[in-house]
This record gives C-alpha cells, structure tokens and sequence, in this order.
C-alpha cells in the first residue's frame, strides 16, 4: 500500500480524503509496458516489483486476447485475474477461472460483417473474430500476418466469418493501415450504433474494435476492483496509452497516461508520464507508489 498526499494530485470524487491509499495497480500492455520491442523492459519489470513488495497488487487490463497477454501478465508477476478484450473476457490464470465472459451477440457480429464487407470497404480492411480465445479470419492478410506475429498468435482462416458464429464472438476487430478509413469507420458506426447495442474505440490508430455494450477497461478494473477485491476507485491507480484506456483512467484515483498517447487521453489524465520507449510507466509507479 502506497498512501498519495492529495496536494500530489486532484482526483473528482476523491477529495474528501486527506490521503489516496492506493492498493492496486492496473496497467495496459501495449505502448505502456511493452513498446516496439513487444517486451517490457527491465526497468519497468523493476518498478513493478518494487510496488508489489510494497504490497501493491498489480494487474493487467488489455486489448489483446487472453492466450496473447498471459505472457506479460507472467512477467510482472501478477496474482490477480486477467482482463482481456477491453475487460469483456477477465479469467484468473492460476485456476483457470473465467470470472467473467461478455460477448457480442451473434445478430450485431453479423451486422458488423455485412458492413465491413460492403464494396467500398472489403479490400481494405482485414476482419477479426475472436471466438473462445482464437483469432479467426476471412483470410491472411499482410495486416493480419503483422498482428499475429506481434500477438504470437496463430489465425484460422475460415472464408466466411458466419460460419464459426455458432459461438458468439468475445471481440470483433477491424484493421486498416489506413488510419483515417479507421477514423471513419469509428464515426459512421457511432452514429449507427448507441452505447446501449455496442461499445466502440480504437486501441491503436489502426485497429477499430467492437465489444459487448458493458465492456470497457473502467468497467472491468471496477469489478476486479470492486466485487473481487473489495476496494475503492480511491485504492485504484491504472497507467494506459490509448483511447480504450480512457474509462479506466477516468475511474482511477490515480489515472496515468503515457507520454505517447494521443492529446485527448492525456487531457483526462492526472499525470502523464514519458514515452513508453523511455520507461514512462517506471516513472509513474516511481513517483506514485515508490517515492
């Protein structure tokens, strides 16, 4: 536990406590603890270490498919459960629980596919369906070659995606190097779908995903937080690069974004720390738990 003097930070909700006793650490994955090289590096793995001693609980809630993360979740060291896919899918590795699963239903999957392939769009996108932990693909693009090879994952190429909905999706994702046809994507389909039906964001500026309308980083740190732990958003610091880290920065009482991130995360930020290529989550857990 790492108790945060409250003239360190201002935090909405959170005022009325002289200090911010904070007890869980919740991290991203990429462009926050892991960055070009896919791997977190020594510092970080330090720092990490360094808070845990101090009885921090550390856990990871990521974009990426459960298989994909473990290794990194492995790294640091983490005794808590896992959240994956944005928090749709959140599975303890060390009993194999799955604590909590919350797909996409069948029908908007379908919905999705039947948007993505329109003309205009079925050349330059690259579709994924993530069923029961497995990537599975209309075919191998160069984009999805790149993806597999950074998530040390192996995609199933299937033709048509309908065929392996017997099983509702956990995540649908859509990749375009194109980053402003991912621009486009994000608003025609916002416009489309409400909050209720779908939750939307991008992770990367290349990657549109499409999760279960509960589903979003803040919700899944609240539960484990919250229902598992038994602690408050005022014991909960979360470091993250992106816009799906954005909830749970907003529900942290220390939410910290990367010195990589673009401008409109960093606004809702408490602190922003350096690039991920300079240790920039070493150097928040130093001034935040270590200092």
């Amino acid at each position: 536990m790492h108790k945060v003097s409250t003239t360190e930070l201002a935090s909405p909700g959170i005022g009325s406590l002289s200090t911010v006793d904070i007890q869980l650490l919740v991290v991203d994955i990429d462009g926050t603890i892991a960055g070009k090289s896919n791997s977190i590096s020594t510092a970080v793995k330090q720092a990490i270490a360094a808070a845990r001693s101090r009885g921090v609980q550390v856990a990871i809630a990521t974009g990426r498919m459960y298989r994909s993360a473990l290794r990194f979740h492995q790294e640091i060291g983490s005794s808590l459960p896992l959240l994956a896919y944005q928090g749709a899918w959140i599975q303890d590795p060390a009993t194999q629980k799955i604590h909590r699963h919350l797909p996409v239903s069948r029908e908007l999957a379908h919905k999705l596919l039947d948007y993505f392939e329109q003309p205009e769009l079925r050349s330059l996108l690259s579709v994924h369906f993530y069923i029961n932990d497995q990537l599975y693909v209309r075919e191998i693009t160069r984009e999805t070659a790149l993806y597999a090879e950074r998530s040390g994952i192996t995609p199933i190429a299937v033709g048509d995606l309908r065929e392996v909905t017997s099983d509702e999706p956990t995540k649908v994702l859509a990749l375009c190097d194109d980053t402003n046809v991912i621009q486009q994507l994000l608003g025609n389909l916002r416009r489309q779908y409400t909050p209720a039906e779908l939750y939307l964001t991008t992770s990367v500026a290349t990657f549109f995903e499409a999760t279960n309308p509960t589903v979003n980083k803040g919700a899944g740190v609240r539960y484990l937080a919250e229902e598992l732990l038994g602690l408050q958003r005022a014991n909960v610091m979360t470091i993250g690069d992106n816009f799906n880290d954005v909830e749970m920065l907003e529900y942290a009482a220390i939410g910290v974004a990367m010195g990589n991130a673009p401008a409109a995360v960093q606004a809702i930020a408490q602190w922003v720390a350096p690039d991920v290529e300079q240790d920039g989550a070493a150097a928040a857990i130093e001034k935040f738990l270590l200092s």
